[in-house]
């Protein structure tokens, strides 16, 4: 069941967006369909027609990554529309059809320090016997170091001999997130600033956080992709998106 959802899903995405097929969109329970990206409007257009619109601008969709998690289906992708842009997809199915949607989207940036895009890398889900603990420590990194701030127990969670870092304003040297993570603004806030933990997803060696909180003083959405060997974290990748003011949301579902 879940790859024929991965399947359907990456139709979805592939053939729907990128080609106008309609049969990718059959996927999708319309009349049950909740969306919280806050800038898109529910019930006003069909998908399918959306997306044929969409086809006529010659977009390209780049699935790089697609995981499941019991009703749930993510994805890493790359789309061009008017401006590139990496995404985090998540679904979540109720029986053969998906009912929910969330996204996070961030325009594309230059390689990092380190030489590393924002989607190559590891893409192979490997170790599923070792899901729950690979979630485990994930969710204990958020908690303690991301939004309680125990910023001296970060290198307990990473293998930095053999790390790789794909945020674009990091580098492969955990030290320079350990700086990132301290920095302060003027007023003393934290330039980076986790304040609520939402889910977790998670396939094998892949996690995936999706947090709430505030970069540069900005309410800001962090979905944060890890990939884990033995316990500890080895590679990650992210995006993180402004959140919109309330007062011009098209749909009122909210962003998680």
């Amino acid at each position: 069941m879940n790859e024929i959802r991965k399947q359907r899903i990456h139709d979805l995405l592939k053939k729907g967006i990128e080609h106008g097929d309609a049969s990718a969109v059959t996927v999708v329970d319309e009349k049950q369909y909740k969306q919280h990206n806050p800038m898109t409007k529910e019930g006003d257009i069909g998908l399918a027609e959306l997306f044929a619109r969409l086809a006529k601008t010659n977009p390209h969709v780049e699935i790089i990554r697609i995981f499941s998690d019991g009703d749930y289906v993510f994805a890493h992708t790359e789309y061009d529309f008017s401006s590139v842009k990496i995404c985090f997809e998540v679904f979540r199915f109720e029986g053969e059809k998906t009912v929910e949607h969330w996204d996070n989207l961030q325009l594309k940036q230059p390689p990092n320090a380190s030489g590393h895009s924002m989607v190559d890398g590891a893409t192979e889900v490997t170790d599923l016997e070792a899901t729950k603990r690979n979630r485990d420590t994930v969710e204990s990194f958020i908690q303690e170091v991301l939004i309680a701030g125990d910023i001296p127990a970060l290198p307990g969670y990473f293998d930095k001999d053999h790390y790789t870092e794909h945020s674009p304003e990091q580098d492969d040297d955990i030290n320079n997130l350990i700086k990132a993570l301290s920095a302060k603004m003027s007023d003393g806030k934290p330039c980076i600033h986790y304040q609520a933990f939402h889910r977790t997803l998670a396939e094998g060696n892949f996690v995936l956080a999706v947090c709430e909180g505030y970069r540069n003083g900005t309410h800001s959405a962090f979905y944060d992709l890890f990939r884990l060997e033995n316990g500890k974290i080895v590679e990650h990748w992210d995006t993180v998106e402004a959140i919109p003011p309330r007062e011009i949301w098209n749909n009122q579902n909210g962003k998680f």
